[in-house]
């Protein structure tokens, strides 16, 4: 088993239950591992045999421009994803931060991580 991680992925997203947030946006930063069997991209050399991190990155871009009220449920869609489009996807974890959230106080950034196993 081995991981492959991308992580500080910085979007501009629209997310939250409030409706300023649909209209004013906030920015996120999404970091995703992914646990998978990565012996035969080792002995290959083939793209083809691991986990692709240009395809994970444009999962969660993709996803994070659907606006959602709850990051869980971004969360979710980006791991589904994972599942449906890496087939050597074994498990993944998926963290969602939005940075200074509107929460009434100085808070650097609020954080849902989420794992699921295949």
């Amino acid at each position: 088993m081995g991981i492959i991680r991308v992580t500080n992925i910085q979007v501009y997203a629209y997310h939250g239950c409030l409706v300023e947030e649909g209209k004013i946006g906030s920015d996120y930063r999404v970091d995703v591992e992914v646990k998978a069997n990565l012996q035969p991209s080792a002995v290959s050399d083939a793209l083809t045999d691991t986990v692709d991190y240009v395809h994970v990155n444009r999962i969660v871009k993709e996803e994070m421009a659907i606006r959602s009220k709850l990051l869980e449920h971004v969360a979710k869609r980006i791991i589904d994803r994972i599942f449906d489009e890496i087939a050597i996807a074994n498990e993944t974890t998926v963290q969602v931060s939005k940075i200074n959230p509107p929460i009434g106080g100085n808070v650097e950034m609020v954080t849902i991580e989420m794992t699921l196993k295949r």
